[in-house]
């Protein structure tokens, strides 16, 4: 039992919803699958009970039968990100100054309170300089992580995105490309992160892991263990990950996943903010 009441209530909203999106023909984006993935945001987002009371669910807790709901759905929902933010960037890149349109994208404030969390925790364990390069794994076709990061906090840092999909790099450097501090700061890599040796990696003070990547429990460990043999050492790896009802969305990053690295905080947000963000030291 994974929890009662309430909680029973959402396990079964949550499995209505994912038999809808299981059984669409296309997650390409339209007006019927943007409207039951944003049911399902909301669903998985709901207001906090007071403390100290736990989330409304524990997904340790799940029986098996809703954990395999729970992997397939966020593949799932991994999908259908990558189609609207590719559909998405294509539409910005339309426009003659791509960045001013940034808010066209229906998440974009979400991207905007993320960014601005990550950036107020980044800076209580980063030196008095900001740092020179940095990394984001997983940057996709909209990788407004890095844009904002660069444009607002870090106006002087190199920004390295990684992410094996070159259509979604070709797409990505398009729009930035009309900024012209922007393009000089911000390049991007095809190739998959398992390949990229210390070489590069150690050049980094700050590793930024997006959160679909590694979306199956194996994969993930699999990555951050490959950063933890090729990061220098006192570089700092932030990771997105999920927590209570959220994780019907992302994948979980537990303690036990981070073998190597020393955990300086772990935050979990109550708003319409879904990914909880960890940092870690090496």
């Amino acid at each position: 039992m994974c929890c009662d009441g309430e909680g029973l209530l959402l396990v079964q909203k949550v499995s209505e919803l994912y038999h809808k999106i299981s059984t669409l023909q296309t997650l390409q984006p339209s007006k019927h699958v943007n409207s039951l993935f944003s049911q399902l945001v909301l669903t998985c987002t709901p207001p906090p009970p007071p403390p100290p009371s736990p989330p409304l669910i524990d997904i340790s807790k799940l029986s098996s039968t809703v954990q395999t709901m729970r992997s397939h759905l966020i593949k799932l929902c991994g999908q259908a990100e990558g189609l609207l933010e590719h559909h998405y960037s294509t539409i910005l890149a339309s426009h003659q100054n791509p960045l001013d349109h940034l808010s066209l994208f229906p998440y974009y404030s979400n991207y905007l309170k993320l960014t601005h969390l990550e950036f107020s925790i980044l800076t209580r364990y980063i030196s008095s300089s900001p740092p020179s390069k940095v990394a984001f794994i997983g940057s996709g076709a909209l990788p407004f992580s890095s844009i904002i990061m660069a444009l607002k906090y870090l106006p002087t840092t190199e920004f390295h995105n990684f992410d094996v999909d070159s259509s979604a790099n070709a797409k990505a450097t398009t729009l930035v490309a009309s900024d012209v501090d922007l393009s000089k700061r911000m390049l991007f890599h095809t190739t998959d992160i398992m390949d990229v040796t210390s070489d590069m990696l150690g050049e980094f003070e700050v590793v930024f892991l997006a959160a679909l990547v590694g979306m199956e429990k194996e994969e993930k460990v699999k990555v951050i263990e490959h950063l933890q043999k090729n990061m220098t050492s006192g570089s700092l790896l932030m990771l997105r990950s999920a927590y209570g009802a959220r994780a019907f969305l992302y994948p979980v990053v537990e303690a036990s996943d981070l073998r190597g690295f020393e955990i300086l905080t772990t935050f979990h947000p109550t708003d319409d903010v879904v990914n909880s963000i960890v940092l870690a030291r090496l």
